[in-house]
């Protein structure tokens, strides 16, 4: 259904107030799910929203907070650490626990997946974790700092410039990752994992993706994100990680289908996403798509157009009625295809038209038919297919009672 996100807060690990939105349905939510960020990121990079959208719009609630002394957060960056990393993961998931429900899913970007497989086993609720572009070994970040590694260690402190920003890395930190291991941690997992990774990922290389894989136990799966870089910071490639990670965690969630939100039978819901100009989603009992525009027409393109949407209509339903017209009759029809295409012409060029001014709307059907079929037989289906009801909706008078909500 319909989602809505908040701002809420939390104490984290160390007492800081941590910043906080929470993506939900506005229905009640089937789950909750924790995300964690990528290191001196934040809870609004792309990856984080787009996944914690794609979630909502299945109906699945998701908490994504800036770590202790990160965006909006309180306290020291400087004095955090992956120890305090985890803490605060663990208190994002007590904060859910009290006034929730306790996640079900763990999403990781970056260390933030690391930091998820090692808050798992303190969050016992888990069902699945996710982990995107995430190093199996912590200290993989020590990477990032190896100008400034003697300094710190010199100093006990030193100023580091990541991705444009300066930190305040102190030996701390240094000394809690270093050595610090995962392989008996996943291992132990003890609940389904996915890994998302991208063989072009020049921050974290997709050998990681591999060890993790491999030290885990089943259930569990891998999926490519080629050719988003780390950050997924193509707006494609985040949402289509979102999307894959929405219909996997849906899997393994113990839920009814009679607690899956939905519109009431009989009706479609359509909302706007404020993702582009023209996105929304569209709601249709428990199944849910997407419509937009082209980019071409100021759209993201993330879903069908309107008038995409209605010549699938009228192609759908003229597949359905042939299949079942020759199933009625005994007719050898093995397969049916329709291709349809609309666009506006000029009155004066259609000759059959009842219209001789300004423009029409034309949709051109070309419909395939497979099997064993004499001439009689496909002009017959051919007959079959103008009678679809969709077909006849279009070509009948259509009366759109409209009035403003609420």
């Amino acid at each position: 259904m319909a989602q809505q996100t908040q701002s809420v807060s939390f104490p984290g690990a160390s007492g800081a107030t941590l910043a906080a939105r929470l993506d939900a349905p506005a229905e009640r939510p089937r789950a909750y799910a924790l995300f964690a960020h990528c290191f001196t990121c934040s809870k609004d990079t792309k990856a984080a929203t787009y996944i914690s959208t794609a979630l909502a719009e299945r109906g699945i609630a998701v908490l994504r907070f800036d770590f202790t002394g990160l965006g909006g957060s309180e306290g020291d960056f400087a004095n955090t650490n992956f120890s305090s990393n985890i803490g605060d993961l663990v208190a994002a998931a007590a904060h859910l626990r009290k006034n929730y429900r306790a996640p079900a899913i763990l999403i990781g970007h970056s260390l933030g997946g690391t930091a998820m497989l090692a808050a798992a086993q303190k969050i016992p609720e888990t069902l699945a974790v996710a982990t995107i572009g995430s190093p199996y070994d912590p200290d993989h970040v020590l990477g990032l700092l190896k100008d400034s590694l003697g300094a710190i260690q010199a100093e006990g402190e030193a100023l580091v410039e990541i991705a444009g920003r300066e930190f305040r890395i102190k030996k701390q930190f240094l000394d809690d990752i270093q050595g610090r291991k995962l392989d008996d941690t996943v291992a132990r997992l003890g609940r389904a994992l996915m890994v998302m990774h991208s063989p072009r990922d020049t921050i974290v290389d997709i050998d990681n993706a591999a060890k993790i894989f491999l030290a885990a136990k089943h259930p569990k799966s891998f999926v490519s994100l080629d050719p988003a870089d780390h950050l997924l910071s193509r707006r494609e490639d985040a949402f289509y990680a979102g999307q894959l990670l929405a219909a996997w965690a849906e899997r393994y969630l113990d839920v009814k289908p009679s607690e899956i939100p939905a519109p009431p039978p009989g009706k479609v819901f359509v909302r706007e996403t404020r993702e582009g100009k023209f996105t929304n989603q569209v709601f249709v009992g428990r199944h849910v798509i997407r419509a937009d525009e082209p980019v071409a027409a100021g759209g993201l393109d993330t879903g069908l157009s309107p008038y995409d949407l209605l010549c699938a209509a009228l192609g759908a339903c003229t597949a359905i009625t042939l299949r079942l017209y020759a199933d009625l009759k005994g007719i050898p029809l093995e397969r049916v295809s329709v291709e349809l295409k609309h666009e506006k012409i000029h009155a004066t060029d259609c000759a059959e038209c009842e219209t001789k001014e300004g423009k029409i709307d034309r949709i051109e059907r070309l419909i395939g038919l497979e099997g064993a079929l004499d001439s009689a037989q496909r002009q017959k289906l051919l007959e079959i297919a103008n009678k679809c009801p969709v077909h006849r909706t279009l070509h009948s008078e259509v009366v759109i009672p409209t009035r403003l909500s609420g």
